[in-house]
């Protein structure tokens, strides 16, 4: 049983987070926010595949004007991200943004900051303070004293005090390193000194493969640890892949459970099926369901119904062909290679009343 870190809970449109709420999984979308068919697109997309809250890219005042329309229109809350023009924060505001993800610091004069919290305050709009390793301001770069993860931190309660000096505390955090170790001892020393919720995730951790390696080691640590109320997994990759990951790290921890659980054996001299392709092809062909199960695709008869007794659903392959098993037991011999997707299919939708 994992102990999660107590936290003050905001909320973004319906979404709570932190205060012992369900960790939220989150993305980030990568069309032209101007867009605003092209955006919709890919927002219900995440929809559909389980994503909770969505960050666009907000870079002039047409793309701010968008939101105005994406916020009527979209199924899921938006954050817009904005650097350096205070003025974009406003205008989003005005246009019914749910949250913001801007550093207090980086926006200019005192009066700038206390413009655009005057206006998330009246309109209820929490602010993120997203602090990246590269970016950090120069004083703190320059100090030989500190390591990079308090470096990090110490850049975060800077912005921090800036917003609570003007009494405002709708604040999440997110302190993110592409070096995983750096992002673990960032997040681990700023859980001790706020507790405000953290958004969690390591930045630019690359392509999909080592991307959800990094991810997972990182993100899942902290969690693990019980530190985290929301996440997003960074790739560089069609975004809809970091919401799949994102609910993969949350299942894996039994923080959460979203669709299929699927588990499947590694090949080896007695596998005589096509295990690595079925087991894909049995992600894809269930990748949608979201029923809270576990199936299995097992590579022979031995590995088969026995070590994988405790999934809720299975193959088994043999030569050629293969066996349907439930909770352990065989309930369809001999079927054939060809078959087997659409034989699973039709027992798990028998048994959940399914068309």
């Amino acid at each position: 049983m994992i102990t999660r870190r107590k936290s003050k809970q905001i909320k973004i449109r319906d979404v709570k987070i932190g205060g012992g709420a369900p960790i939220s999984v989150q993305t980030m979308c990568n069309t032209d926010t101007r867009d605003i068919d092209a955006t919709l697109a890919q927002i219900n997309e995440f929809y559909e595949a389980g994503c909770e809250i969505v960050r666009i890219a907000v870079l002039n005042k047409d793309a701010a004007a968008a939101v105005k329309t994406l916020i009527k229109k979209s199924p899921l809350p938006l954050v817009a991200d904005i650097h350096f023009d205070y003025r974009l924060a406003i205008q989003c505001i005005e246009n019914g943004i749910d949250a913001l993800r801007i550093n207090p610091g980086n926006i200019g004069k005192r009066e700038h900051t206390e413009k655009v919290v005057s206006l998330a305050k009246t309109n209820n709009v929490p602010i993120r303070i997203g602090i990246n390793a590269g970016s950090l301001e120069k004083s703190l770069k320059e100090r030989t004293d500190l390591t990079l993860a308090e470096k990090m931190v110490e850049s975060a309660m800077g912005h921090i005090k800036i917003l609570e000096d003007l009494d405002y505390d709708n604040i999440k955090i997110s302190l993110k390193s592409s070096d995983v170790p750096t992002t673990i001892d960032a997040y681990r020393l700023m859980a001790k000194r706020v507790d405000y919720p953290l958004h969690v995730g390591v930045t630019e951790a690359g392509t999909l493969k080592g991307g959800l390696i990094k991810s997972a080691v990182g993100i899942g640590t902290l969690l693990a640890e019980g530190i985290g109320d929301t996440i997003r997994v960074s790739l560089t990759e069609n975004p809809v892949e970091e919401v799949h990951a994102g609910w993969g790290i949350l299942k894996a921890l039994g923080l959460r459970q979203r669709g299929v659980n699927f588990i499947s054996c590694p090949t080896c001299g007695r596998t005589q099926i096509k295990l690595i392709e079925l087991a894909k092809q049995v992600e894809e062909r269930f990748k949608n369901l979201d029923l809270p199960i576990t199936i299995a695709t097992m590579g022979c008869p031995v590995n088969g119904p026995g070590e994988a007794s405790h999934a809720d659903y299975g193959i088994a392959g043999a030569i050629g062909e293969g066996y349907i098993f439930k909770k352990g037991e065989i309930i369809l011999s001999r079927v054939p290679e060809n078959e087997l997707l659409d034989k699973l299919e039709a027992v798990i939708k028998e048994d959940y009343n399914l068309k």
